[in-house]
């Protein structure tokens, strides 16, 4: 079996992004995002394929992967067209044989992982393993049980919408011990079928009969891809939460496990919004900062570091920073994006783009973007929310800071815009993409970080 970088081809192409016009409906060019003389990377993997689009200085313009859920098609005898949630891309290539090449690579590529079920394709074996064995610690479990916000808010939000599970099917999906399923059953459910891959289903089976539901929570064990729901559901109930809501890419399974829902079913949560907004703290820009000068040392032990000085910085720099903070460092009202989980679609996660235009309230050095989440639980009562926000009760998701390579200095009254770019990876997380712009100054800044690798700054 090929390692999953073994395999590499390049192309030049031209590259035209295609968007619905919003006056008309109409199918439009953006001109202002049309581009030549590019270089196609095609990364081929034991499950997908990865398609990154480089410009002659080497600055990536467009970046996808590529499973055989995503749409795309050849058009004409040298083009192909990759759509995506939001638009749709055209790769010209420059000359028939390329495009050939490219093609066939492709389709070899996609038929191979045929058989492969949606989570093997889109992850790493060696994350997955080291992910299902975290989760099977009961240590792991009784740690997300005790966090007050969670679990209260999952009870309540079923509770005060009984009527949306009396006498109904229910599914759970990644049930860990089993609460949420309990929970169902406590708002009258006929019957819960509760999912979970790693081996802590063991311990749900056992809760499950000491509990006396035999007859009502059935413990399938497996993932959610893979197993077989004896019967379609009413509602899906599930947690299905990382830091900044995205990591752990378990969304995905979550939006997966619509296979089994009925027609007009509910979904618990139901949607999310991401916010992020601009925050100034020198004080952790200093940190942060003084957190490579063990690098500095000139001999330690006889041997001079500092040549790895640099390097250290730009991978601290790459760490988003797990913490809480006051919203008195924030700059500007929050921006936020929104995932409704009845109406996404697993490849809807795979590359998101958050653009933003803030509008300072402050002036000050602004050190980078501070990241919360809110999902809400929609039933026919009632609607329930749980929020992370820093002003609210804190929880085991904490909130998320990503700074800036380079601080950006901006007046009250003056706009910070710029693009998140989140791009998932076979990691089971994301690569944060972040470019800014003071636009009165035009002074720039940016960062790119790995979701997967946070720093811990809460004691």
């Amino acid at each position: 079996m090929m390692d999953s970088d073994q395999e590499q081809s390049r192309f030049l192409v031209s590259l035209i992004f295609l968007n619905d016009s919003e006056t008309e409906g109409e199918l439009e060019i953006s001109k202002q995002r049309d581009h030549h003389d590019l270089t196609l990377q095609v990364c081929r993997d034991t499950a997908d394929v990865s398609l990154g689009v480089e410009d002659g200085d080497g600055v990536c313009v467009f970046k996808f992967l590529i499973s055989r859920e995503t749409e795309c098609c050849r058009v004409g005898s040298q083009s192909f067209l990759i759509t995506t949630s939001c638009m749709s891309v055209l790769l010209h290539f420059s000359t028939w044989p390329e495009f050939q090449t490219f093609h066939s690579l492709l389709k070899s590529h996609l038929d191979s992982s045929r058989g492969m079920s949606a989570f093997d394709q889109r992850t790493d074996n060696t994350s997955a393993l080291q992910y299902f064995q975290f989760y099977g610690c009961l240590s792991q479990q009784q740690n997300m049980l005790q966090d007050y916000l969670r679990t209260a808010t999952y009870q309540k939000a079923i509770l005060l919408n009984d009527v949306d599970f009396r006498d109904k099917v229910v599914l759970d999906v990644g049930c860990g011990t089993g609460i949420l399923s309990f929970f169902a059953v406590q708002a009258g459910a006929k019957k819960v079928y509760a999912v979970e891959a790693s081996s802590v289903a063991k311990y749900a089976e056992v809760l499950v009969r000491s509990n006396g539901m035999s007859d009502r929570i059935v413990v399938l064990a497996g993932k959610i891809e893979e197993v077989s729901c004896p019967e379609k559901v009413d509602v899906i109930i599930s947690e299905p939460i990382g830091y900044m809501l995205l990591n752990e890419r378990m969304l995905e399974s979550y939006l997966h496990s619509k296979n089994w829902l009925k027609p007009k079913g509910m979904m618990f949560p139901t949607f999310s919004d991401i916010h992020l907004a601009p925050f100034t703290d020198e004080q952790l820009y200093l940190e942060h900062h003084a957190r490579s000068s063990f690098w500095l040392q000139t001999c330690f032990y006889g041997v001079n570091l500092s040549g790895l000085h640099p390097a250290a910085v730009d991978e601290f720099f790459k760490q988003p920073i797990v913490d809480t903070f006051d919203m008195q460092i924030l700059m500007a009202r929050s921006v936020k994006y929104s995932i409704n989980f009845l109406e996404a679609k697993e490849e809807d996660l795979h590359r998101m783009e958050i653009p933003f235009v803030f509008k300072l309230l402050q002036s000050g050095l602004i050190h980078g973007l501070a990241f919360w989440f809110d999902v809400a639980f929609v039933g026919s009562r009632m609607t329930v929310w749980l929020s992370t926000a820093p002003h609210e009760p804190l929880s085991h998701w904490y909130q998320v800071r990503c700074l800036l390579q380079t601080p950006l200095f901006g007046k009250m009254g003056q706009t910070l815009s710029g693009q998140v770019l989140l791009i998932a990876n076979k990691r089971q997380s994301y690569d944060i993409h972040i470019t800014a712009v003071v636009d009165e100054s035009g002074f720039k800044s940016g960062n790119t970080l790995d979701l997967k690798n946070p720093f811990f700054r809460y004691a």
